[in-house]
């Protein structure tokens, strides 16, 4: 596998440093390299939170990247902050159940992608899974890890809350297949 450099941002909150952290631990444990890097907003529960991920089979040479392979933006404000991290080789997704200004979008990216992730969270799981859902994205843009790799990392992770209630796990792991399903299905389409 090539080096892939993913940046993961939305409101503080939205669960994207977990998502981050599982994925990582997803690579760690199919022994692939991993950086992750968290970077908090200044208000932690009401800034932008951006995740830095990086993956590769070889080793990786510098822990900060200035464009990634994917930008996923979870929240309006998010879009605009992360458009920098862009270049004719990005991947750029983002909710679109948003109303995002054109102007906020980056010029340069390969394709910018809208996946109704909140909206899919709500109507057909429920709202908390919405991070899960977007974790199965980055999977399904990227095949950074292997799916199983990513079940097990999400387990190992929720796995105190899945034994106080069964349901959950069956919720978080529908939530990862819909996001996985979702992102491939939006390679084959057009993005904007």
């Amino acid at each position: 596998m090539a080096l892939v450099k993913i940046a993961l941002a939305g409101e503080g909150g939205q669960g994207v440093q977990s998502v981050a952290e599982i994925i990582a631990e997803a690579a760690y444990n199919e022994e692939k390299q991993t950086i992750y890097i968290p970077n908090f907003g200044l208000e932690q529960r009401g800034g932008v939170s951006i995740a830095f991920i990086q993956v590769s089979d070889e080793r990786i040479g510098a822990p900060k990247f200035n464009k990634a392979d994917v930008v996923i933006a979870l929240s309006e404000r998010a879009v605009g902050r992360t458009a920098h991290f862009s270049d004719e080789n990005t991947l750029f997704v983002y909710d679109s159940g948003f109303k995002v200004d054109e102007a906020d979008f980056p010029r340069e990216a390969k394709k910018i992608i809208g996946l109704p992730a909140i909206e899919t969270a709500n109507k057909e799981l429920h709202p908390r899974v919405f991070n899960i859902i977007i974790m199965g994205a980055v999977i399904g843009l990227t095949n950074i890890v292997d799916f199983e790799a990513a079940k097990k990392a999400l387990e190992n992770k929720l796995g105190y809350k899945f034994e106080k209630n069964p349901e959950l796990r069956e919720l978080n792991y529908k939530a990862l297949e819909l996001g996985k399903k979702m992102a491939e299905e939006s390679l084959k389409e057009g993005g904007h």
